[in-house]
């Protein structure tokens, strides 16, 4: 049974990272097409979206099997209600990089729009919560969830940024209110991507721990990232 239960994770496992993987590429698409004025990323990103949605489903009824056959209990429980959890999350994040990918196909309209510098750097940070909570997950590593938790508060601020830009930009010109909504919907989607890593990172601890940190993130202890030298 053991020998079953650990072949039936690992498959599942695989199957994730593959989905990972392709949400990743649909961020940087979506995000590219916003940026560069290149529709045809954003066509490709939605097309993308009836894979991971079928992806998503299947995962889930794989997760659903094991639960059923192995009856797991203790950390291997923890690990199979984990993989149901962030398979939820990549399947949103993904929809999200659509929502982009429509927003971006509008702003073809609008060439000349000024998107803010500070999107692009907002962008850059929410794409890295994502891979290093994939990084934590896949190495059960607490250090780099909490890093991932503690990155979202830099997104919030740059959408702050991003949304008093977009607000003076239509105040000076009418004209600029509807691909200055546009943007904004589009930043607000980022932003809401560095929520659902963060989700992801919350669950790395839960699956790695057993600790449930969710709306408790002053539970999280100081730690320490040797690479750059810095306390947070």
């Amino acid at each position: 049974m053991a020998k079953h239960f650990l072949k039936d994770v690992e498959v599942i496992h695989n199957r994730l990272m593959s989905l990972f993987g392709v949400v990743e590429q649909m961020i940087d698409k979506a995000v590219r097409a916003l940026c560069e004025q290149r529709v045809e990323l954003a066509i490709e990103v939605i097309e993308t979206d009836h894979e991971v949605n079928q992806t998503e489903v299947e995962i889930e009824e794989e997760c659903l099997k094991i639960l059923a056959l192995h009856q797991p209990v203790a950390t291997d429980l923890r690990r199979i209600t984990t993989v149901l959890k962030i398979n939820s999350d990549l399947e949103r994040i993904a929809d999200l990089g659509c929502n982009i990918a429509e927003r971006a196909q509008c702003m073809h309209e609008h060439p000349f729009f000024p998107i803010p510098e500070q999107l692009t750097d907002m962008v850059r940070q929410s794409t890295m919560m994502v891979r290093l909570a994939l990084d934590a997950f896949v190495e059960s590593n607490v250090d780099l969830a909490k890093k991932v938790i503690q990155l979202d508060a830099s997104v919030d601020a740059y959408n702050l940024s991003v949304i008093e830009e977009l607000q003076t930009l239509m105040r000076q010109d009418s004209d600029l209110v509807v691909p200055a909504l546009h943007c904004f919907s589009a930043s607000r989607h980022v932003e809401r991507i560095a929520d659902h890593a963060e989700n992801i990172a919350e669950d790395v601890i839960y699956l790695v721990d057993g600790d449930i940190i969710r709306h408790r993130h002053d539970l999280l202890t100081k730690v320490q990232f040797p690479w750059r030298g810095e306390k947070h």
